[in-house]
């Protein structure tokens, strides 16, 4: 499948497509690192907010600053109730905008694929950390654990391509242990995370997956024959249960680690 810039401009469509499976992840993503209350945190590609807000409510942080590319999502993250603690801005995750050590802790939710290089992503992070601060992420396997697999996995069997992330060698944990041992980060631990997100029907499954901007156009662009292949195919690899409703599981690789004192 071709891999080219993917373009996020729709803070409402993507609360639908992926927000929500992002708060799913993001839970159990900070129960797993614990923080303490009173953090300065900075939220690298926060997107619409979905896990800025994950931050404020749980962590009771002393700052936050969400940074992303897309001024449509960072609209969106200003209408959240976080932002009544949270600061959002425009910029980009290779030159962030903060002088060095200007926070506690620097997270990347479900981001690294998307940046063109996630080496120099993760050494900003570690730059805008004090001494002792964390750097630590969460991303989709790209590679059997990304929610949309069941579109995708259909598409490419039938000989057809969607745009996918340009990195997706970062979501292979192999990969971020050996992008936080290349950071010289220390006390580096990982993890898996699965969840899972049950839909009404298989036709609320389609229309919301549908507002992806990597799966929208190329399924615009195919012809009618070809998406009632595909909607049967994926229809027929998620079972519904005896009210109609579909469950679908995703995987994340997580991991943590901490700037040398």
């Amino acid at each position: 499948m071709a891999e080219q810039t993917i373009h996020f401009d729709d803070g409402a469509a993507y609360e639908q497509m992926m927000g929500i499976w992002s708060r799913f992840a993001g839970e159990i993503f900070l129960d797993w690192l614990a923080p303490p209350a009173g953090l300065r945190w900075i939220d690298i590609g926060c997107g619409n907010g979905a896990f800025t807000e994950l931050l404020v409510e749980r962590c009771s942080p002393l700052e936050v600053q969400g940074i992303d590319p897309s001024a449509e999502q960072l609209a969106f993250a200003r209408t959240r109730p976080a932002a009544r603690v949270a600061k959002f801005r425009q910029g980009d995750a290779m030159a962030l905008p903060f002088a060095d050590g200007s926070f506690d802790a620097a997270v990347m939710a479900l981001v690294l694929v998307f940046v063109p290089d996630p080496a120099k992503g993760v050494s900003e992070m570690v730059r805008v950390v004090v001494p002792g601060g964390a750097v630590v992420t969460y991303m989709w396997d790209m590679f059997g654990g990304f929610p949309l697999d069941p579109i995708y996995d259909e598409m490419k069997a039938m000989g057809l391509a969607a745009t996918r992330p340009p990195r997706l060698d970062a979501s292979r944990m192999e990969a971020l242990r050996e992008l936080w041992a290349g950071a010289g980060l220390e006390d580096v631990q990982t993890r898996e995370i699965t969840v899972q997100r049950t839909y009404s029907s298989f036709d609320e499954f389609w229309a919301i997956n549908l507002k992806s901007p990597s799966l929208r156009p190329a399924i615009a662009a195919m012809k009618p024959a070809d998406v009632e292949t595909l909607i049967a195919r994926a229809r027929a690899r998620l079972p519904a249960d005896a009210d109609g409703r579909i469950t679908c599981s995703a995987r994340a690789h997580a991991i943590r680690g901490r700037r040398p004192k």
